[in-house]
């Protein structure tokens, strides 16, 4: 952003922190891009309060710890739904944005972003392809000057392999299993060196089996056990390429950001909404399909964090006015 998309001096930023790292991140990278260390609030409503989120109200008990004031409060995931609902009601002055669809009446908030592949539209709301991340360009750069040494031993090309799991419109059965092996097998095989970080979905006979073959190849392999420093960051900066499976528009998205090739592997299921995500970037010539072969081709890096950020700054001065 320039100089005319930054935040007053002084602005308060409040992040309220779902139980999902996926909904975190997103709010981490705008107040990142915003300038901004933001005060970050977990929010853990009980049992009842959460399964009524995010129609239902908020749980009183985090309204009995007092806070200061924030200028501008970024909320992700459902739990924090009726919570930030209540901070607008009893504080009109603050500035609220939701990141994703609240399932509940758009107006209650101020900006709400959504992915263009959501069917949401308001004078509110805006969509970007790609989703806010907190790996920005600056970011992967300071990575590549301090590489993680168990990767950067690794030899070109690195392939970093972002393994996704079941979810509801992808089960990730058995041959979605077997496919997965097979892929990063054949990356070996083609004389790819693999870094490799399942997520919390993976089942854990992929990452058993992938584990295995690495530990066959060690001078060509990486996966990560959970111990030690998320790699997550490192593999973006120094991955030649990357293998996504089809699941996640967020690893997608985030692999974008390096303008280096994305393979997306294809997987059994009814996509749905992820269709039109999937089918605009393979016309941009952004992703392709994994088709059992390492390719190169030429790409740019795609991150709409900026202009989100820019977004909020602009509504920020005109709700404040």
């Amino acid at each position: 952003m320039n100089s005319r998309d930054k935040l007053p001096p002084g602005t308060h930023i409040r992040i309220l922190q779902s139980q999902k790292t996926g909904h975190a991140v997103g709010c981490l990278g705008l107040a990142d891009a915003l300038g901004v260390e933001p005060d970050v609030t977990p929010v853990r409503p009980g049992k009842l309060f959460y399964l009524l989120a995010p129609w239902g109200p908020a749980d009183p008990a985090f309204f009995s710890i007092p806070r200061p004031t924030a200028d501008i409060v970024i909320a992700s995931g459902k739990e924090t739904v009726p919570v930030l609902r209540s901070i607008k009601r009893r504080e009109p002055r603050v500035f609220t944005v939701y990141l994703g669809d609240p399932r509940t009446s758009h107006e209650l908030f101020d900006l709400i972003w959504t992915p263009e592949h959501d069917s949401v539209s308001g004078s509110n709301i805006i969509k970007t392809l790609t989703a806010p991340h907190p790996h920005s360009a600056q970011a992967l750069e300071q990575a590549r000057r301090n590489p993680d040494t168990r990767m950067a031993r690794l030899p070109g090309p690195r392939v970093a392999c972002m393994i996704g799991g079941p979810s509801r419109q992808f089960a990730f059965g058995p041959a979605d299993v077997a496919a997965t092996y097979k892929a990063i097998q054949n990356l070996l095989e083609q004389g790819a060196s693999i870094m490799v970080s399942p997520s919390r979905r993976t089942p854990q006979i992929l990452t058993s089996q992938i584990m295995a073959l690495a530990a066959s190849t060690p001078e060509q392999a990486f996966v990560w056990d959970g111990t030690g420093d998320n790699p997550y960051r490192a593999m973006l900066a120094l991955a030649d390429a990357f293998l996504v499976t089809a699941d996640s528009t967020n690893m997608i998205g985030e692999a974008l950001v390096t303008g280096k090739p994305v393979h997306v592997l294809p997987l059994a299921g009814k996509a749905g909404k992820f269709s039109h995500f999937h089918a605009q970037l393979r016309k941009l010539d952004q992703i392709r399909n994994w088709n059992g072969t390492l390719e190169s081709w030429p790409c740019t890096p795609v991150d709409a964090t900026a202009k989100i950020a820019a977004e909020i700054v602009a509504r920020y001065a005109s709700f404040r006015s």
